[in-house]
């Protein structure tokens, strides 16, 4: 089992920054790929960014360039760092872990980011 926890969210103005986090737990093992997904009310949930272990990242096509994923081993954390926000990016952003970038097994509860115009 593997615990995920997020923090960071919060309010920030149009243009701003932001970083989250997400520290795991447990079974380290098990999150070889971390990654962040989204979900805006009345939408589904949708990729953000994904990396591996060894640092390949994936992202989103159209958050490219504003948002930048990584990970520090040593504190078992993956952070998002969000620039230049829109409003168009408020939304629940969910901590993931897995074997995979397909297949992530374990999901954090959930940080709310509002932009404001």
């Amino acid at each position: 089992q593997v615990q995920l926890v997020e923090s960071g969210g919060g309010l920030v103005q149009a243009g701003g920054s932001l970083r989250l986090a997400c520290a795991a737990a447990g079974n380290i093992f098990s999150t070889s790929f971390m990654g962040w997904y989204r979900q805006a009310p009345g939408k589904q949930r949708e990729l953000v960014a994904t990396i591996s272990r060894g640092g390949s990242t994936n992202y989103a096509d159209s958050l490219k360039g504003r948002f930048t994923i990584s990970r520090d081993h040593a504190k078992n954390t993956v952070y998002l760092q969000m620039n230049s926000a829109k409003p168009e990016d408020t939304a629940v952003y969910y901590c993931s872990a897995g074997p995979s970038g397909l297949r992530m097994d374990y999901w954090g509860k959930g940080t709310l980011v509002t932009v404001s115009s």
